[in-house]
Formats: C-alpha cells, sequence, structure tokens
C-alpha cells in the first residue's frame, strides 16, 4: 500500500509528525512552517530536526533565499536517518520546497526516492505519481 500523507493536515493522531520546509536561520512565518509553529510545537529559532510534533527541513538559508538541491538533498538525508532510526513515529511529509521555495515536485520528489522502503514516511500523492512515472 502507498504510503500517502494528506495535502491539507489540520490535526496529528499521537504519534504523527508534521514534516516541513522551514529555513536555516528557523523563522517559521509562512506557509506550511507557519502551521507547524501554530500548530504542532515547531520551535522558532530551530531550523532542522524534531520540533514538538513537527520535523524542520530547510530549503531556504538564513537570508530566507532558496536553497540549491544538493543543499536541500543533504538536510533530507539527515531526515531519512532520523526517520529510520524513530520506527515509533509516523513522519507526513508535505511538499515541501514545492511552495514559497518555488521548486516543482519534478525538481523535490527525487530527493524523497529513498523513502520509498522507509514504511513510517508517508509522502504526497504528487510525489507518489512523479516516482509511477518515472519507473515507467
Amino acid at each position: 500500500m502507498t504510503r500517502i500523507s494528506s495535502g491539507n493536515i489540520q490535526e496529528l493522531n499521537d504519534n504523527e509528525i508534521f514534516v516541513f520546509g522551514s529555513n536555516e536561520s528557523g523563522i517559521h512565518g509562512a506557509g506550511a512552517a507557519k502551521l507547524a509553529i501554530d500548530k504542532f510545537g515547531a520551535v522558532y529559532g530551530k531550523a532542522f530536526g524534531l520540533q514538538g510534533k513537527s520535523f524542520a527541513i530547510p530549503t531556504k538559508d538564513k537570508n530566507i533565499e532558496t536553497l540549491p538541491l544538493y543543499k536541500i538533498n543533504h538536510y533530507v538525508k539527515l531526515f531519512e536517518q532520523f526517520a529510520r532510526s524513530r520506527s515509533d513515529l509516523k513522519f507526513l511529509v508535505t511538499e515541501i520546497g514545492c511552495g514559497l521555495a518555488g521548486y516543482t515536485v519534478k525538481d523535490i520528489a527525487p530527493l524523497f526516492y529513498n523513502f520509498i522502503g522507509v514504511e513510517n514516511v508517508y509522502l504526497p500523492k504528487s510525489f507518489w505519481e512523479y516516482f509511477e512515472k518515472r519507473n515507467h
């Protein structure tokens, strides 16, 4: 079964974690980051990692400029290590980088391809659709 995260997450169960795009200053002022700070325990000033019931992955730098894909990929790899170490949690990934950072699903989904086999990580439907096209 494909593990799909909702495109409109407003509530979380006890073991669920909201995964959102942030910036390297930890200023969670807009988009999914604002939702994370308002509802899911994100910490102002913390750029990366588990924060309450949320997990930040930077897609912008300290000056709120979009990070290059190779830097986002570095953070995604660190998130992968963390998610694999916490099978007790269910990570609901948003379309990080596809909103305010300005990337497309075609740019970002490949960074999450290794998560196909990570049972506790749920990805946006658009990422799964990208993988399906890529594999045919």
